[in-house]
């Protein structure tokens, strides 16, 4: 039910359960955790996500599941979601969720996990959990009010509204949408900085979520550590030394 395939210097990962518009149950989220554990073996300069079908990325999780567990049980359950999307945060690789359709509760939290997110025009995001007495449980209350600002987000969780595809891009919940198939638009995008280093990319999307978490004194102090890291690399000689040069550098990511 979860697709891994390899395309070149790119992994994608396809959520491949249509008949159930691509429904998180515990057995997928699993298989996500399982094929991200693969892919991080891979050389590799990108991972994708995408949702088999026309109508759906995910529409969430498998409703069926959640009822009548132990208190104990549900508590597992989301640090399961939680800890399986998390992965995406130090992924060796950049992340880019190909969002194809509905995008609902988990199915956005996963969109949301991943470093960039690009939407088919008809795409349809939301968390709907509210509606069910529930709240967000795979890190929605977290990651979307980094995304969005804490008003829009507090609008969102509360009462659980759907936003198409142009308004999520206005939000920033999405980076671009597709004017075509939104898969390939997400290898185009990904495409703009697999050819760069990947220390350097390492050590610039380390800088950028650290901000979110501490004080300007001390992001200033982590930006300037990682950029002297960044420095050290053969990289940043072959960089510098290519735009002196006026040439194409060549990294070898080391």
């Amino acid at each position: 039910m979860v697709d891994l395939v390899r395309d070149g210097a790119l992994a994608v990962i396809t959520l491949n359960r249509p008949d159930a518009l691509n429904a998180l149950s515990f057995a997928i989220i699993r298989d996500i955790s399982a094929a991200i554990n693969e892919a991080a073996g891979w050389d590799i300069r990108a991972l994708l996500f995408t949702g088999a079908g026309e109508k759906a990325f995910c529409a969430g999780a498998d409703i069926k599941e959640l009822m009548g567990r132990p208190l104990m049980e549900e508590r597992a359950g989301a640090e399961l979601g939680q800890r399986t999307f998390a992965k995406l945060d130090t992924f060796k690789v950049p992340s880019i969720a190909a969002i194809n359709g509905y995008a609902f509760g988990g199915g956005l939290e996963l969109a949301m996990a991943c470093t960039f997110r690009v939407a088919s025009p008809k795409a349809k995001m939301g968390l709907p959990e509210i509606k069910l007495g529930l709240i967000p449980g795979y890190g929605g209350t977290q990651r979307l009010p980094r995304l969005v600002g804490e008003a829009r987000a507090l609008e969102m969780v509360l009462t659980g509204r759907t936003v198409g595809a142009e308004e999520a891009l206005t939000m920033g919940l999405v980076n671009r949408l597709a004017e075509g198939d939104v898969l390939e638009a997400a290898k185009a995008m990904a495409g703009e900085f697999t050819g760069h280093s990947l220390p350097a990319l390492a050590f610039a999307r380390d800088a950028v979520r650290r901000a979110l978490d501490t004080p300007i004194s001390e992001g200033l102090r982590i930006e300037a550590d990682l950029s002297t890291l960044a420095y050290r690399t053969q990289d940043a000689t072959e960089g510098l030394t290519a735009f002196v040069e006026k040439r194409k550098p060549n990294f070898q990511d080391r």
